[in-house]
């Protein structure tokens, strides 16, 4: 390991990273050892104990953080006329189809989040692959494929978040910013983590939840305790 920034080893002073400590304590720590000029997000990896090769043990779905995320999330709408002044209304930040169509294939993808309805999803999957890596593929289990268009808006906007396990068994989320009280921190993170307790595979055996972490942007990463949080 190269030398360690003033910053990192400062941070490092500061807690024990071997150690694991009980939620609040931890987002207590990641705010203290935060040390950017700006805002930092907070994100948490969640490593389950499943193997996501298996259909069976895959984990993904939603979640409404209670107190959001802190980030203005970029939403497009991709719509026919009929639903433009509904996903306006609702506080889209871009509304259209065609127009925004030819300007993702040309590599436009300043956005955050995609909503589409079911009759243009055809049109949209053929973006598939500048989408699809970018995770930002409209789904209609993630609630964003609907003919609810505001109700989307409005969810998204308020700190409904998409989550996913990765190839290794970790779900990766951004939980708020560093300015967040404690509490907020803690009650994101909880509402997450009971979320996925409830979306345990069947399939899925030993330790559910083996680890925890918590980190600010390019801050070291903080160890919870699981029990803390499953108990």
């Amino acid at each position: 390991m190269g030398r360690l920034t003033k910053q990192r080893k400062a941070a490092l002073e500061k807690f024990n990273p071997e150690s694991a400590y009980a939620l609040p304590e931890a987002t207590s720590i990641v705010k203290t050892i935060s040390s950017t000029k700006f805002d930092a997000s907070v994100d948490i990896a969640v490593r389950l104990g499943v193997d996501p090769r298996k259909s069976n043990q895959m984990v993904r779905g939603t979640v409404s953080l209670p107190h959001g995320t802190g980030k203005n999330v970029r939403v497009l709408v991709l719509c026919t006329p009929d639903k433009e002044q509904e996903a306006l209304d609702a506080g889209a930040d871009y509304v259209g189809l065609d127009e925004y169509l030819t300007k993702i294939k040309g590599g436009w993808t300043d956005i955050d989040v995609v909503i589409t309805v079911p009759s243009v999803m055809g049109k949209v999957g053929a973006l598939g692959r500048i989408l699809g890596p970018r995770g930002l593929m409209p789904n209609p289990k993630s609630g964003t494929v609907t003919m609810d268009i505001g109700k989307a808006v409005q969810d998204v906007k308020a700190g409904k978040i998409d989550f996913k396990v990765d190839k290794y068994g970790i779900v990766h989320a951004s939980i708020g910013k560093v300015s967040f009280d404690n509490d907020k921190l803690a009650d994101n993170a909880r509402e997450l983590l009971q979320t996925l307790l409830r979306m345990k595979p069947a399939a899925a055996k030993g330790t559910y939840i083996r680890s925890i972490s918590l980190s600010a942007t390019m801050s070291p990463g903080v160890k919870v305790e699981p029990k803390s949080v499953t108990a």
